[in-house]
């Protein structure tokens, strides 16, 4: 077992879900800390024969706009660590608290207070993934020394980042031109401008499968159903390449913000796009909105004099447990009114791989595909209370929260400006098979004159081969 870290301050874990379960026996594998140390507020008693099990202290405390300063601020202080894995409690709020207070931080999404991601009062634009991040990126005050705050860094968002500049390495060196790691923000973008990268999928294929089935009125899924759900009902998004030629008819740009990124006038979650991993093969994914798409298409911008030179179009494409298409398929079907019962896949798994990595095309190679390849069996192999979905997240945590450690005054930064290198070797040992793969696909492929589609054959890494009409 490798410590990773030394911490002799307090750590709060806020809410205790299946990531939460799964995270805590990582924490007290590599980071050595006293256990004494650590304290989970959760809004249910889910977990807490979990906690019980590692003598950690669990306590069902459900936060609200009301009170949650009054619950956390004695509970945190400076070098002090809170660990965001709820739902429905805002992170730009927490930021603000732990900066107040002198604590790091870190979370795997920016939430929004509940409600915040289907508030009738607010515009398409206004409950979207963009909205989100640029209220957390107006926390940033770069140089301030604040204490760090890591934004978005879990499976995706957050190792999906890392994914992306471990294959711009790989790209360049199978070119016969191998690079050195950029040492800034604009190198990077430079090399995958250089080496051709037109188009990011995040391409994930979820194949685990269980002894129970889905039943009518039961959503099943391997993750947060809450988590999911929430984000499947805010607008599609993508972040907008400079090589595209025509905005979607449903599509719309934002009238705030860096702009990197539109978004589409209909839900991720009844959005499909065609994309490819090497072990499944082509595949219709949903367009489920995520911060990376947004992150990573901004990160990779090259500008000059306010106009921008090279954008990936960078976005999720996920087929997610056949369960869960159900799951999905159904919800739909009751005009998105959430079922009564809801399942998260775990103990009764008893096959599959989660097939998780970042899809670069349009380079002189076509598509290269580089990612996690990791089985239910290898995932109980390597750490308790986890799934194969789940383990991809938590070991992506430990890794953001190692980095935190090791850089506590960076203050408010996101997954892709984070030393990929050092969190990788946090994290790959939970990976399972690391793979990279290149593939002639395209999405015009087996696209014939049966039916008459409106396709872009001059260039097909256009958004509107890959959607699914």
């Amino acid at each position: 077992m490798t410590t990773h870290a030394h911490f002799t301050g307090r750590l709060v874990i806020l809410g205790f879900g299946s990531i939460g379960q799964g995270v805590l026996p990582l924490i007290l594998r590599h980071i050595d800390m006293p256990r004494e140390h650590i304290r989970i507020l959760s809004a249910d008693d889910r977990g807490a024969a979990v906690a019980a099990e590692f003598g950690v202290a669990h306590e069902v405390c459900p936060l609200t706009r009301s009170n949650y300063r009054a619950i956390l601020a004695p509970l945190l202080g400076r070098g002090d660590f809170l660990l965001n894995l709820s739902v429905d409690v805002s992170s730009v709020a927490l930021v603000e608290l732990c900066r107040a207070q002198g604590a790091l931080y870190l979370d795997t999404c920016v939430e929004p207070w509940e409600g915040g991601y289907t508030d009738p009062a607010l515009s398409a634009s206004g409950r979207s993934n963009y909205a989100l991040r640029e209220s957390a990126l107006a926390l940033a005050r770069p140089g301030a020394g604040d204490p760090t705050a890591v934004m978005t860094h879990g499976a995706n968002p957050g190792l999906v980042s890392h994914f992306v500049k471990q294959a711009l390495l790989n790209l360049a060196a199978d070119a016969g031109t191998p690079v050195a790691a950029p040492a800034t923000r604009d190198g990077w973008a430079a090399l995958a401008h250089d080496l051709g990268v037109k188009v990011i999928h995040i391409a994930e294929r979820d194949t685990q499968t269980a002894t129970e089935a889905k039943r009518p009125g039961e959503f099943v899924n391997t993750w947060s159903i809450d988590g999911f759900v929430g984000e499947g009902n805010q607008p599609a998004e993508l972040g907008w390449g400079s090589h595209e030629k025509t905005l979607p008819a449903d599509g719309a740009r934002h009238d705030f913000g860096g702009g990197a990124a539109i978004y589409l006038k209909r839900r991720g979650a009844a959005t499909r796009v065609r994309s490819w991993t090497p072990l499944e093969g082509p595949f219709h994914g949903f367009l489920i909105t995520h911060n990376e798409a947004i992150s990573i298409a901004d990160y990779y911008t090259l500008a000059e004099g306010g106009r921008v030179l090279y954008r990936p179009t960078v976005h999720y494409a996920y087929h997610p447990c056949d369960d869960a298409v159900l799951s999905l398929h159904e919800l739909a079907g009751k005009n998105w009114a959430m079922q009564a019962s809801k399942r998260l896949m775990m103990n009764e798994i008893d096959s599959g791989i989660d097939e998780l990595g970042v899809l670069l095309m349009g380079h002189a190679r076509g598509a290269y595909w580089y990612g996690s390849r990791l089985s239910i069996a290898d995932a109980r192999r390597l750490a308790p209370h986890n799934n194969a979905t789940s383990l991809q997240v938590t070991a992506a945590v430990l890794g953001g929260m190692v980095w935190a450690l090791e850089n506590p005054s960076a203050g408010v930064v996101e997954a892709d400006q984070l030393d990929h290198a050092r969190v990788l070797e946090v994290a790959l040992p939970y990976l399972g098979e690391m793979a990279g793969a290149y593939s002639a696909w395209t999405p015009l492929d087996g696209r014939g004159t049966l039916f008459a589609e409106d396709l872009d054959t001059t260039c097909p890494w256009q958004f509107g081969n890959f959607r699914v009409a």
